[in-house]
């Protein structure tokens, strides 16, 4: 059997949140950060290269909720409302998912941010070991001038802290990175979560901190990924934040400071939590 582990977008809220459920299944007897793939998207990203670099989930989970321990972050406000009005405004309407996508990332190209070398350096806080693992792990970005997806992995010939922050610039907040010559943003921008790309896999678990809702228009939206991944004969579990997390994670998934809740809230949610497997 050939599993997958599919982290969806969420924030620094969202990384802690996955780490939390992550060490609190572990804690259930139902530890599955042994897959075989991990496919990481924006803060899912995050999560994946943590999970990569062999430290332990209490480890993990102490570097989300221990101040001493905790990333250095930058303070931002996650506005997806008032980012989709200026978007709509920029196209005037009727434009297909592809031109949604360069859209969005010609509006991240023209956004006011910190400098790129000021986000790396957040990145570089977060990972604790800035080299690819063997494992594989696949990590999904959007270039913001085509709008087409990236998929980086440990042969794509790029620095594990650039592809994890390429796969976390958030249009609009945080700066396009520059990788060969090209600017990429936030995965979610294909998708929450990017869940066909664990296609080929005969079990996989789906975790998304800010849901099965898209954020922006997707050809590959999480249901439709979900039933494919079924149809394909795979079993398809996913999980989402219950109320007590979602409380924790907050409304502005950005702020540092729902990194200690969001962990809790997620490790006690793991803890009681039975993964339900879905087959087509």
């Amino acid at each position: 059997m050939t599993e997958a582990l599919v982290l969806g977008g969420g924030g620094v809220g969202g990384i802690a949140w996955i780490t939390g459920l992550l060490t609190g299944l572990a804690e259930s007897g139902q530890d599955v950060t042994g897959a075989d793939v991990i496919v990481g998207t924006s803060a899912g990203s995050a999560v994946a290269a943590q999970l990569g670099s062999g430290l332990p989930l209490e480890e993990l989970y102490a570097r989300q909720v221990e101040p001493s321990l905790q990333a250095v972050e930058i303070m931002a406000e996650m506005d997806l409302e008032a980012f989709a009005a200026q978007l709509g405004a920029a196209l005037g309407g009727g434009a297909d998912v592809p031109e949604m996508r360069r859209a969005v990332g010609e509006l991240a190209l023209r956004a006011g941010t910190v400098p790129e070398a000021e986000r790396r350096a957040v990145i570089e806080s977060r990972l604790p070991r800035h080299e690819w693992p063997t494992r594989r792990l696949r990590i999904v970005a959007v270039d913001a001038a085509s709008g087409e997806p990236r998929v980086f992995d440990g042969a794509s010939d790029v620095s594990l802290v650039d592809a994890v922050a390429a796969s976390c610039a958030v249009p609009g907040i945080w700066p396009p990175v520059t990788i060969e010559g090209r600017r990429y943003v936030d995965g979610g921008v294909r998708s929450v979560a990017n869940a066909d790309y664990a296609a080929g896999a005969s079990r996989v678990l789906v975790i998304v901190p800010m849901g099965a809702e898209e954020p922006f228009p997707s050809e590959t939206p999480l249901p439709r990924a979900v039933e494919e991944l079924r149809a394909q004969g795979a079993e398809v579990a996913v999980i989402a934040p219950d109320e007590a997390s979602k409380a924790a994670i907050g409304a502005n998934a950005l702020d540092p400071a729902t990194r200690g809740p969001a962990a809790e809230a997620g490790r006690a949610q793991g803890r009681a939590l039975t993964i339900e497997w879905v087959r087509g």
